[in-house]
């Protein structure tokens, strides 16, 4: 079967190629009910746009990308960027707009991909997500004129965003243990140059310090389940031990809990565990585990959104999302769920 094109549109409606190519391609020249009228016709005959057709016409492109610059070991069982990009889509669907995932190693493929998307106008605007303390991503995607939202990001980054407080999360967090009796306390974080691991790690000390209990620092790690297991061995090797742990996200926390097991240690009786993103699983397993609760979703909804109106000519408003809710469990006070 043939595929429709614009001429049988033109046909259909009594109209010129020319004004049924402005309709379709959103250009001025046509009225609103022109509009409507040809987008009806195109559904009955079933037209779809041709992209590559698009790109060397100058039109929009009718999709938006995101690069994930992570390693396959850390993202491949982290649920935050699954639920994300369900908020994403759940916008940019109503919209008729497309998302062009890419999954690379490295944020030197992440800059690569965003060139080569610009040159081959594949997308109309991008999601940077895992902003850096060091990031040269805003420079670059400025430059190329393509526009950005940073999922993460913060004043001063250089893009609009949609951010959390972490510092504030991460507060309450050793609030919490220390409610619960616990004077000596470590963090399991995630990759160093992240601009919300520094966050993390800073309040962390931070807020130890203010309560006058004793942090026994942040373990870095590049977020992989093996990384996870080393960063508690290191803990568990400690002189004196902290008896309870945050961990960064679920791939770390259930490091945590099988290195726990291996060396018989029960929780919370011998060690509190805290995981920083809140996952069904937690109330499958026992004991069940103490999390933050945040909805990704409603960040990637907000997110696209905020493209959305930047790719429409509009700088967007920042977000600042709430703060994570605790919800405590067993893993940091024996009953807590029953």
């Amino acid at each position: 079967m043939s595929r429709p094109t614009m001429r049988q549109i033109a046909q259909v409606t009594g109209l010129s190629e020319a004004a049924v190519s402005f309709a379709l391609n959103g250009k001025g020249g046509v009225s609103p009910a022109t509009v409507t009228r040809v987008h009806e016709a195109a559904e009955k005959l079933g037209w779809r746009r041709n992209v590559a057709a698009a790109a060397l016409s100058g039109a929009r492109a009718g999709a938006v990308g995101l690069v994930l610059a992570r390693g396959r070991d850390g993202l491949g069982n982290d649920s935050f960027f699954l639920r994300l990009i369900a908020g994403i889509e759940s916008v940019i669907n109503a919209e008729s707009q497309a998302l062009v995932l890419q999954i690379v190693e490295t944020l030197e493929q992440e800059q690569e991909t965003y060139q080569r998307w610009w040159s081959e106008r594949r997308v109309d605007g991008v999601f940077v997500v895992d902003p850096r303390t060091t990031d040269t991503r805003p420079q670059q995607l400025k430059g190329l004129g393509l526009p950005a939202v940073a999922i993460g990001g913060t004043p001063g980054f250089g893009l609009p965003f949609v951010g959390v407080d972490d510092a504030a999360a991460m507060t309450v967090l050793v609030q919490h243990l220390a409610g619960q009796g616990h004077t000596d306390i470590a963090h399991v974080a995630g990759i160093n140059d992240l601009l919300h691991t520094r966050r993390r790690v800073e309040a962390f000390a931070a807020a130890a310090k203010k309560l006058g209990i004793r942090a026994h620092g942040s373990y870095l790690t590049d977020y992989s389940e093996h990384s996870g297991l080393e960063a508690t061995e290191e803990i568990l090797a400690l002189p004196e031990r902290p008896t309870a742990i945050i961990y960064d996200n679920e791939v770390l926390a259930l490091a945590g809990l099988a290195t726990f097991n291996a060396h018989r240690l029960d929780v919370p009786q011998d060690m509190a565990v805290v995981a920083w993103e809140d996952n069904i699983i937690w109330t499958a397993i026992r004991p069940q585990l103490t999390a933050l609760r945040r909805d990704p979703t409603v960040m990637g909804a907000e997110a696209a959104r905020s493209l959305l109106e930047l790719m429409a000519g509009t700088t967007p408003e920042d977000v600042q999302m709430p703060t994570p809710q605790l919800v405590v469990r067993d893993s940091t006070v024996e009953g807590a769920g029953r």
